[in-house]
């Protein structure tokens, strides 16, 4: 990876907490907790994980600069959020603790030198881990979970939209004109 493709990275990492708070910008109660099917997460619970996720990769980034050759352990994503009852947490205190892990790993990326990019660890799910992995992986994990709220928010205002008869379709005899 070019120091200018990392430039790149680290902006969109930066830039990531403004798009969830754009994509969040106006929205309901009801839209906050509506999840697009069974299984698959509400807005609130999107960014409860972010809160978490951004918590575990900012520490991960961490052990990566200061320890030689570490393990990096995976965990299960959807167990945290039915363990930690995202959905029936409110929200607020996760999307500042999301700013603030973003904020002070944004001003360890702009500090890193070319040896700290070159740093490894195992990740144990997925095998070798490296700073430009980490950077390239954490750049599109908020603009990804950014999209998936405005598709629920669109997904949440179709279901609720009132069902319409298609043009052209028969009316009832009560409301046929003559």
């Amino acid at each position: 990876m070019t120091a200018k493709e990392r430039k790149g990275l680290i902006a969109r990492y930066k830039a990531g907490y403004q798009k969830v708070v754009a994509a969040l910008r106006g929205i309901r109660p009801a839209e906050l907790a509506w999840r697009p099917a069974a299984g698959e997460w509400s807005a609130r619970e999107v960014v409860h994980h972010l809160a978490d996720s951004e918590t575990i990769s900012g520490i991960r980034l961490r052990r990566l600069l200061v320890e030689d050759n570490p393990l990096i352990p995976g965990y299960d994503q959807a167990e945290y959020a039915v363990r930690f009852r995202y959905q029936e947490r409110p929200m607020a205190p996760a999307l500042e603790a999301f700013k603030a892990a973003r904020a002070t790993t944004a001003q360890l990326l702009d500090r890193m030198t070319e040896a700290d990019w070159q740093r490894a660890g195992t990740h144990s799910e997925s095998g070798a881990y490296s700073a430009e992995q980490w950077l390239d992986l954490y750049a599109e994990h908020a603009e990804i979970h950014a999209a998936q709220i405005r598709a629920n928010r669109a997904g949440w205002a179709t279901a609720r939209a009132p069902r319409r008869a298609p043009r052209g379709s028969a009316r009832s005899p009560s409301t046929r004109r003559g």
